[in-house]
């Protein structure tokens, strides 16, 4: 067989296109982890902001250079953005292909030309090959969104909301469980739109999506990753509570809490709203975890927004932070509110910001994981440590890739199964754990 390399960039949903890819291609295609080996090699690219971009560019020129008799394919989410712009001018690339209809693929690899497919709804693609840790899998349960945040290109790169169909999230799940996935992480740019665009005779909303998987007689748990602040009910943390296959781990983007700065996002909410849907969820689910991401340089950010951040995160307690910089992007509505001399002002100011605004979320995030010491949880074994009795894994306050992790102390555990450990101590902002 020809083999081929994937460099996925990006978030899990191009993880997963990734693995779709591939799943297009295996019967031609095998899969090399090291691009020397491959006769094709695709570039599966971000392009949310500008560091993602340079990234993209930079990741393909190295490969191009380092393995110029491969033929190479710029993919993803930059190839979407900037398609026209990219045929027209990046030559060194063997083809252009853009994200809106995945199964395309295997076209452009048979004549290697530049396609910039339309748009199609996410159907049950067959993934022969997971790029993640043992144990855990993304499914992505819808591709676009339907918000029009006006710092976001997303809607410009993925489309508007086009959901899976009810069965076909059911039958992917079903299928990644039965090979020995404990953990599905659902993803989309915002889980709970789903189904808003479904035209069907039954409730296909997101609550009952998640209805319908905590009744499947399987063993497996579910974490949500990205909940829009604007679409949490009480009716939704209620379900969240009452299924036991949903882990309690809440990922809700809040960008920020002042409420004049969430209008020109094109967002609802403000301080006093989100802090009282924190409340709400820790008094209804004790044990829960939540994460935020916060932008900070937005047009109009000033200090007194800033302060206001500060006390937003010390009242909030959240388990997880993380925080990035407003980057000026054409084509959204944001882009209009600043000329590019202010922006850079701005900029320099607010990466002093995000280094104070850090350094107190670690002293928050130190305070939290103090709380699980002494208590014994499921534990999902990843990868051992080579030459000891170690292991990385993660318990249910942990999600993959962006929070801390737990070291684990055993024997012959293996990777992609789950033991119950009692957490011994803290380290940074990783667990300590003994197998028992």
């Amino acid at each position: 067989m020809k083999s081929v390399y994937i460099e996925s960039l990006g978030c899990a949903k191009n993880q997963v296109d990734s693995e779709v890819l591939y799943g297009y291609l295996s019967n031609e295609y095998k899969l090399v982890k090291d691009a020397s080996k491959a006769s094709l090699i695709i570039v599966n690219t971000c392009g949310f902001i500008e560091s993602a971009k340079e990234e993209s560019i930079n990741v393909f020129f190295k490969l191009k250079n380092s393995y110029p008799n491969a033929k190479i394919i710029l993919a993803g989410c930059l190839a979407q953005r900037y398609f026209n712009e990219l045929t027209e001018q990046l030559k060194e690339a063997d083809a252009v292909f853009g994200n809106r209809d995945l199964s395309k693929i295997k076209d452009v690899v048979n004549d290697l030309k530049s396609l910039n497919p339309g748009y199609s709804a996410p159907t049950n693609e067959i993934r022969k090959y997971l790029m993640n840790y043992p144990g855990s899998a993304y499914v992505k349960i819808s591709e676009g969104c339907n918000h029009r945040c006006s710092f976001c290109a997303i809607p410009n790169i993925r489309g508007s909301l086009r959901s899976k169909n009810l069965s076909d999230v059911l039958k992917e799940v079903e299928s990644l469980v039965k090979t020995g996935v404990k953990e599905i992480n659902l993803i989309a740019q915002d889980l709970c739109s789903y189904g808003l665009d479904l035209k069907t005779d039954i409730n296909v909303g997101f609550i009952d999506l998640l209805e319908y998987l905590n009744e499947m007689r399987l063993n497996f748990k579910i974490r949500l990753l990205y909940l829009h602040p604007d679409y949490i009910t009480p009716e939704l943390i209620k379900t969240i509570k009452k299924c036991d296959k949903v882990l309690h781990y809440f990922d809700i983007p809040f960008q920020h809490c002042n409420e004049e700065l969430l209008k020109k996002m094109g967002r609802k909410g403000n301080f006093n709203q989100y802090l009282d849907m924190v409340t709400m969820i820790k008094e209804e689910i004790p044990d829960a975890v939540i994460r935020t991401t916060l932008m900070l340089g937005f047009p109009s950010d000033n200090e007194n927004c800033f302060n206001e951040l500060i006390e937003f995160i010390e009242k909030c307690h959240f388990t997880w932070m993380g925080s990035f910089l407003y980057s000026l992007e054409e084509n959204t509505k944001a882009y209009e509110m600043i000329d590019e001399n202010e922006y850079k002002i701005l900029n320099k100011e607010s990466k002093k910001w995000k280094n104070k605004l850090e350094k107190i979320q670690k002293k928050i995030t130190e305070k939290e994981l103090k709380n699980f010491i002494d208590k014994t949880y499921p534990v999902i074994i990843e990868e051992k440590i080579k030459n000891e009795d170690l292991y990385i894994g993660r318990m249910y306050a942990q999600a993959p890739e962006v929070d801390g992790l737990t070291v684990v102390s055993g024997e012959n555990l293996k990777c992609g199964e789950i033991y119950m450990c009692h957490i011994t101590g803290i380290s940074g902002i990783d667990l300590k754990a003994i197998k028992i």
